[in-house]
């Protein structure tokens, strides 16, 4: 079987002539301009609802029966005896000088938490998402070439229902299962903590094994499409080396398709970091905002979400921009 990937110009999809570089220039501060009113937005919103739960956050944290002179000392220490609105402003001013503000439980600055175990968190993420790259577009690409034209159909089946099965199930269950058949039963690698590259494997391959057939499965079906394009027909009737048709035409139109999807799943895996964290003792974000919310400790908590909330927001930032970068009919459409 032949497959051809690098087609002459006459032989590609026809692209829509760009915008030029004052078409460029509009999209991207139209875009800049999104991101800011969605952080606005995110950080509004992660300040009110914060601020509404009922309860004292300084009286929860001093303990049961405080003394009511300290309780209002500490209070006014954290500024939270002045009116709302003016907590507000003052939230945003700090947030401007990179300040999260302190925590009420231990009286450290925010910031230094952040700095501290968002590393960790990071780490899991990008690992896992490059987990998910190296086993889902080589495997998506396969699939297709193998069950293409209906042949080895039950390849294709079995590898659906697999998929399926462990796609539906939780990432906390998928976890604890290779936590027990790997940690516990086996003992190749240990339980729970960091030490080590062998304790990255069991919270990397929780966040990515599930991610991986999913994407695997959008790969396989556009780049059947792509294959299944005049221009790769048009490439092959030319007698272009299979290799170029591959790397120049078909899987750039592929993963242009799939590229949306990608930003989706990296801002899961963010997400998703959150239980894994907690089954495996995972020194990161995702376990401090947890034991932050049973201690009532909202200004670490209000951080953390917001920490997690702009990582999506400058995901999806950056995957629409990539977008406009591949495919410059993007900034057209958006134009009109």
């Amino acid at each position: 079987m032949t497959i051809g990937l690098t087609a002459d110009p006459a032989a590609s999809p026809a692209r829509a002539p760009t915008s030029g570089g004052r078409g460029r220039g509009r999209y991207l501060a139209r875009e800049a301009g999104r991101l800011l009113i969605a952080l606005w937005f995110l950080i509004s919103a992660t300040f009110f609802m914060v601020h509404l739960v009922p309860g004292n956050p300084v009286r929860a944290s001093l303990g049961p029966n405080p003394p009511p002179a300290l309780v209002a000392a500490r209070t006014r220490a954290l500024g939270l005896n002045r009116p709302l609105l003016s907590q507000y402003v003052h939230y945003f001013y700090a947030l401007a000088h990179g300040q999260f503000g302190t925590s009420i439980l231990t009286g450290q600055p925010v910031s230094q938490v952040i700095s501290s175990e968002l590393p960790a968190t990071v780490e899991l993420a990008v690992l896992a998402f490059a987990l998910t790259i190296v086993i889902a577009v080589p495997a998506g690409v396969a699939l297709s070439a193998l069950t293409r034209g209906g042949r080895r159909l039950y390849l294709e089946t079995t590898f659906t229902s697999l998929s399926v099965v462990i796609i539906t199930v939780p990432t906390f269950l998928l976890a604890e299962a290779l936590v027990y058949i790997f940690a516990i039963r086996l003992g190749w690698f240990p339980i729970a903590g960091k030490a080590g590259l062998s304790s990255y494997v069991l919270p990397v391959v929780s966040l990515g094994v599930g991610p991986s057939l999913f994407f695997a499965r959008i790969i396989r079906t556009e780049t059947t499409a792509a294959l299944a394009a005049d221009y790769v027909r048009t490439a092959r009737a030319k007698r272009l080396p299979g290799w170029r048709i591959m790397f120049k035409d078909v899987l750039p139109n592929a993963l242009t398709a799939t590229l949306t999807l990608g930003g989706m799943l990296l801002t899961g895996l963010i997400a998703s970091t959150v239980l894994v964290e907690q089954i495996f003792s995972w020194p990161g974000l995702g376990a401090t905002m947890v034991s932050s919310i049973l201690d009532k400790d909202y200004s670490v908590v209000q951080a953390i979400v917001l920490v997690y909330g702009s990582a999506v927001i400058l995901v999806n930032f950056l995957v629409d921009i990539a977008l406009a970068a591949l495919d410059p009919r993007t900034i057209g459409t958006e134009s009109s």
